[in-house]
This record gives C-alpha cells, sequence and structure tokens, in this order.
C-alpha cells in the first residue's frame, strides 16, 4: 500500500483526484492540504511515501514546499499549467500530470514508483540512500544523500556537491550535520563534511595533518582535532 498526501489550494481538484484515484486501491490517501504550511505538518506527522503536489499554490509554490523539507517523498506534481514541466523532471520528480487528470495519466505515473525498501529502523539520521531536495538558482534536483560526497558551509546554506553538480541546501552545516549518520559522513573540518564513501584515499602532509582525495579528484584537508579523530576511528 502506498500512502500518499493531495496538496492542493483548490477543493474541486482534490476532489476530482480522489476520484480517478479510487481505480488504483494500492494508493492510500491518508490527508490533504490546502497550503504548504498545512502540507508541511502532514508530512511531518504522517511520513506519506507520495505526494501529488499541486505547483502555484497562494502562499507559496510546490517547490518552495520541497525545500523546506528534510527529506523528499516521491513526488508526482498535478497542475493546470505546463510552464513547469522541465522543471520538474529535471528534478527526478516522477511525472507531471495536467488537470484534469485521467486514469491513463495516472497509471502511467504510478509505474513509476520504484519497488518499496525494506523498512530501516527508527533513527534520527537520514537514511542514507534516502532523497533531499536542493536548489541552485532555477536548477533542482532530488538527490540520494548517497550521491553527495561532499558538504560545504556557505555562510547560513550547505553547499552540496555531488556528480558534476554543485547545489544550496537552505541550513547551515551546523543544523545539518546531526542529521548525517557518522558510519557514512565525517566532519573533515569546521567547513566540511565528507561523504566516506566517495574517499579515493589518504595522505599525510609535511604538516602531519591527514587529507583525503575524493572521488572526483578533488583534496580536502582535515583540521589538527580531526585528524586525530580519524586515526583513532580507522586505526591509522
Amino acid at each position: 500500500m502506498i500512502q500518499a498526501l493531495i496538496i492542493d489550494d483548490e477543493r474541486l481538484a482534490r476532489n476530482d483526484l480522489r476520484g480517478v484515484l479510487k481505480s488504483f486501491p494500492q494508493v492510500e490517501i491518508t490527508g490533504e492540504a490546502a497550503n504548504i504550511r498545512e502540507a508541511e505538518r502532514l508530512i511531518a506527522e504522517l511520513r506519506p511515501q507520495l505526494l501529488f503536489l499541486d505547483i502555484e499554490m497562494p502562499e507559496g509554490t510546490g517547490f518552495q514546499l520541497l525545500e523546506n523539507l528534510d527529506v523528499a517523498p516521491h513526488v508526482i506534481f498535478t497542475t493546470a499549467y505546463d510552464a513547469h514541466a522541465i522543471r520538474a523532471f529535471e528534478i527526478n520528480a516522477l511525472d507531471y500530470l495536467l488537470k484534469p487528470v485521467t486514469e491513463k495519466r495516472l497509471q502511467e505515473a504510478l509505474a513509476r514508483i520504484p519497488p518499496a525498501s525494506p523498512a530501516a529502523p527508527a533513527t534520527a539520521y537520514l537514511p542514507i540512500h534516502e532523497k533531499i531536495f536542493v536548489k541552485d538558482g532555477d536548477r533542482c534536483w532530488f538527490i540520494p544523500l548517497a550521491d553527495i560526497r561532499l558538504l560545504e558551509a556557505a555562510d547560513d546554506y550547505v553547499r552540496l556537491r555531488f556528480g558534476k553538480h554543485t547545489a544550496l541546501l537552505a541550513r547551515s552545516l551546523q543544523s545539518f550535520e546531526p542529521r548525517l549518520d557518522p558510519q557514512y559522513f565525517f566532519r573533515a573540518s569546521r567547513r566540511h563534511i565528507v561523504n566516506l564513501q566517495h574517499v579515493q584515499s589518504v595522505s599525510l602532509l609535511p604538516s602531519q595533518l591527514l587529507q583525503l582525495e575524493m572521488s572526483d579528484g578533488s583534496l580536502v584537508p582535515l583540521s589538527r582535532r580531526q585528524t586525530v579523530l580519524f586515526r583513532e576511528l580507522r586505526g591509522i
């Protein structure tokens, strides 16, 4: 069973979508929201696997809602306008459906939901394969944490480096660090956190500090304190 939320400021649109969804018993609508604030509350409370998300709403856009979430559920955009379609697919949304949503198009969209993974144990850390929503200017992405090799402090933002891209997360490195599982992420210095899965090699600098070479060839020096901690943790 796929638990889902409908987020749309128009009651008629929500009712129409519910009607079409009656043909898909594998989807359970656990709640509805008419604005971003209500949607954030329901997402935190119900933790749905899927959002049917409108884009243009009076108090902000669906993209703005996704920016505020720690972990992004699967998203199927439902909107009356096609102007955002390219952007929606660039961020790896499951689909982009124009209203009124038809049964055929809904079936195609739902078929794109990947098989459910086994439930992870309850923890304060974000699961390594969960996706977060980030943006850089007009570009947006859903990024699995596993794909992020480096996190850098940038004032009140976190700069993420993944693949050939760089993007900003609207929170400080200090506030985001407690959500990162130390099994995978290590604080290299005051400004940097590295994904250990992307560390290619470790070298010793003349200063006796350690330096990490990342999967893209970039070099990240460890602070003196973190060099000592890294040595202890890795038995170096």
